[in-house]
């Protein structure tokens, strides 16, 4: 049988059924999107996550409840626990996390363990599509053996792509539909058959070579991105010490039409991507015996922002105030790693928090879109604290107000006021044009 041909009819008459593993920021706006077109299944570990979508209660910004319910009503989407139900799937899209180790080593886990999961209940004309931002080489080096083992072959009875993710959380003018889709298949028909599949539901599909690419694709991306992040973040340290105000250099820089692209300082990378994806470039570089110099310089720059911006903290108490970080009450503006969403994931206010903690400040926080801190990995005593309401608050309570994301919902001068300093990483006090003689940059 020309297993091909079956998919690729199913995937034309818009019959083959989805499963999108993992329903986290990318799969659930993923899903969504594939339900608009083709009967989806999501799948997810978490039983809270099954509940809400059922219950058409979306947890994602990027989907409203009303989109949520558009699908769940209609029949076209539903959510499960049970990976049995794989076998029901005609495509079967893995959009699970792919974070570091404790030695800032990759860690596969999740890939592995959803491949063997789907490898349990692989039949002949399934679809395998990787979402999750890695390494060139994983899908056929790591995925396809494990696929393999059960005696069933690709290209020839399944077949196996990689599309890499491209959500940009918080983000209100481009949605999966709208962002270009990078595609891969192993073989043509891989190819074909995934190009189709994400053709039926997004505007643009772009597809190349091999896997490999895809996935290089998606590592260069954001290499780009952290590489010029760490350059102006650098920038912003020497111009400090010059008394020049990077956001002044910035702006005028950006005048430029042509050689230049703005990118802009902050207190740390956030995020899935950025603060981890080039180390997977990295460590696979050493397979081949080949040093990133370039790439581990701006991870090390990106990771020390945090520290320059406590170090930052305490001269600003220290000549201002006369206090120390140890006897100073300390409020942080923004848990989020960025402005307008709730994703905490590697932000860099929680190390912040806890370096602080750990110099004796009594430390509060406040972000409209985090009012409970959730369980972190690499943070657990943070776990179940919650936001103050400033405006509940009487003003001058604290010594300082570190405004380390700079969310829109902040009402900025109420912040300002309940403190005595403010110390502004994002550049928000001065671009509001608000009152600045209590205000310093870090």
């Amino acid at each position: 049988m020309n297993y091909s041909h079956v998919l690729g009819t199913k995937l034309q008459s818009r019959n083959a059924t989805v499963g999108i593993i993992g329903l986290g920021y990318v799969g659930l706006p993923l899903a969504v999107s594939a339900a608009s077109v083709f009967p989806t299944i999501g799948f997810d570990l978490d039983p809270r996550k099954v509940e809400a979508i059922l219950s058409c209660q979306s947890y994602i910004n990027a989907v409203s409840d009303e989109r949520l319910r558009g699908v769940v009503d209609q029949g076209c989407f539903s959510a499960t626990t049970d990976l049995e139900r794989l076998s029901e799937c005609d495509v079967i899209v893995i959009c699970v996390p792919t974070p570091l180790s404790s030695h800032r080593e990759p860690d596969l886990s999740f890939v592995i363990a959803t491949t063997e999961m789907i490898a349990a209940s692989l039949r002949k004309g399934q679809l395998i599509v990787l979402e999750s931002t890695t390494y060139p080489g994983t899908t056929e080096e790591v995925m396809k053996p494990i696929l393999q083992a059960g005696g069933l072959m690709s290209r020839q009875d399944f077949f196996l792509a990689f599309s890499p993710e491209r959500e940009d959380p918080g983000n209100t003018v481009h949605e999966t539909k709208t962002i270009p889709k990078i595609v891969a298949g192993e073989g043509r028909d891989a190819n074909d058959l995934a190009s189709a599949f994400y053709d039926a539901f997004i505007d643009r599909v772009v597809t190349v070579s091999t896997p490999a690419t895809a996935e290089a694709v998606k590592i260069t991306e954001n290499v780009f991105r952290s590489v010029n992040i760490a350059l102006v973040n650098e920038l912003k340290m020497i111009y400090d010490a010059m008394g020049i105000d990077i956001w002044e250099v910035i702006e005028a820089a950006a005048t430029k039409p042509f050689g230049y692209m703005p990118f802009y300082p902050g207190p740390g990378l956030g995020g899935h991507c950025i603060p981890i994806d080039p180390f997977y470039l990295s460590w696979k570089a050493r397979e081949y015996g080949l040093s990133t110099r370039f790439i581990e310089l701006a991870g090390e720059i990106n990771l020390s922002m945090p520290r320059y911006v406590v170090r930052r903290l305490e001269e600003v108490l220290d000549r201002e105030l006369r206090k120390s970080v140890g006897s100073s009450r300390i409020l942080v503006a923004g848990i989020a790693y960025k402005k307008n969403v709730s994703d905490m994931r590697e932000s860099p206010s929680t190390v912040m928090m806890e370096m602080l903690a750990a110099r004796g400040a009594n430390v509060d926080y406040t972000d409209p879109h985090v009012p409970v801190i959730p369980e972190l990995r690499d943070h657990p005593e943070l776990h179940g604290r919650r936001s103050v309401n400033p405006k509940s608050i009487e003003d001058h309570v604290y010594d300082l107000v570190l405004i380390a994301t700079d969310h829109d919902a902040f009402d900025y001068p109420v912040l300002a006021s309940k403190a005595r300093l403010v110390l502004d990483t994002r550049n928000a006090m001065a671009r509001r044009k608000l009152d600045q003689t209590n205000v310093f940059s870090a």
